[in-house]
C-alpha cells in the first residue's frame, strides 16, 4: 500500500473526501515526525511505538577501492510493533 492508497482507505473507512483524508493522514506524519525531532517518542498503544536511537560512529569500507572510510555517528527512527499488531500480522497466512 502506497500513501495515495492509504488515504483512499482512510477516506473511505472515515467517510471523509480524499482530500480531507489526505490532510489527516499528513497531518498524523508531521506530529510523528515533529515529535520525533524533540527526542519524543510516540507511543500509540496497541499499534506501536516510534522512538529515536542514536548510531555510535563506526568505521567501515568502500566496497569499490577497499580503503577505509569514517561513518559518522547518527540519529535513526525506529518502530517497534505492538501487542495488538503483532498479533493481527500473526494471524495473516503466507
Amino acid at each position: 500500500m502506497n500513501k495515495s492508497e492509504l488515504i483512499s482507505s482512510v477516506a473511505t473507512t472515515a467517510g471523509l473526501s480524499k482530500a480531507n483524508a489526505a490532510k489527516a493522514v499528513d497531518s498524523v506524519f508531521t506530529t510523528i515526525q515533529n515529535s520525533l525531532k524533540q527526542g519524543k517518542e510516540v507511543r500509540l498503544v496497541g499499534f506501536g511505538t516510534f522512538t529515536v536511537t542514536k548510531r555510535a560512529a563506526t568505521e567501515g569500507r568502500n566496497p569499490r577501492t577497499g580503503e577505509k572510510i569514517k561513518i559518522p555517528a547518527s540519529k535513526q527512527p525506529k518502530f517497534r510493533a505492538g501487542k495488538t499488531l503483532k498479533a493481527a500480522v500473526q494471524s495473516v497466512k503466507l
